[in-house]
């Protein structure tokens, strides 16, 4: 049994939904799972949840904030028999033509956290997704009408990021959006060979050369999570 995640091999599925947010796995599993998901882990807050979804088992599990807190559960969630992960959560758009609650795919993740090297051993990687659920998911979502954008993300390691100008270098040199966590689970599903994918709901939009943000309202990053989550589950068992 892992440190972190209370459970046993057999308490989760071989894929499994992943975001930051605790009370996000509850919703999860209420809204969009078949009845009858069951808790398997609560240790330090970190809902799990396992259950199926179109008659397929499925799990999510909460992971915190940042490279180093995702770290801890994706590696327990692989320990445990995780085949295929998939993050879902929010991103900062860069991009000029995102808009508020667009979905944004990443097909890669620039690690700006640095502890991503300690896993490499400090040679250059390129964290990237697997590019079977990349092409279902913008299938999928294009299929149902959302707004899809396909590209490099950031995982930044600071959210408050005092260094001048650095959204614009990033904007500049393609980067479509910004989050925390997609290059740590790009990196560990290439050392650890399972599949992978991140895909996030533009929540706030950047405006990159003054450092500045606008968040999105709590009723539009509900449809637009909403509309992303419908597309992770039917990727997530395919």
């Amino acid at each position: 049994m892992p440190v972190h995640i209370r459970a046993e091999a057999s308490d989760y599925a071989p894929a499994v939904l992943s975001h930051g947010d605790p009370r996000r796995a509850k919703y999860i599993a209420e809204t969009f799972f078949d009845r009858g998901a069951r808790v398997v882990n609560e240790e330090r807050g970190a809902l799990g949840y396992t259950g199926t979804y179109k008659g397929k088992p499925i799990s999510v599990q909460s992971s915190g904030m940042g490279c180093a807190s995702a770290s801890i559960y994706y590696n327990e969630l692989i320990q445990l028999g995780a085949k295929r992960i998939i993050r879902v959560g929010t991103a900062g758009g860069l991009a000029d033509g995102l808009r508020m609650a667009d979905t944004v795919i990443a097909m890669s993740a620039t690690p700006d956290d640095p502890i991503i090297g300690h896993l490499t051993d400090g040679e250059p990687h390129a964290p990237t997704a697997t590019f079977s659920l990349v092409e279902h998911a913008v299938t999928l979502a294009r299929e149902r009408g959302a707004t899809v954008h396909v590209g490099s993300i950031v995982s930044a390691a600071l959210f408050y990021d005092p260094r001048p100008g650095i959204m614009q270098r990033w904007k500049d040199r393609g980067h479509i959006a910004v989050e925390m966590e997609a290059a740590m689970l790009y990196t560990l599903g290439a050392i650890k060979k399972i599949e992978t994918l991140c895909i996030v709901t533009i929540s706030d939009l950047i405006e990159a050369a003054a450092g500045t943000a606008e968040r999105i309202s709590d009723e539009e990053l509900r449809i637009g999570v909403d509309r992303m989550m419908e597309v992770a589950c039917d990727v997530a068992i395919a």
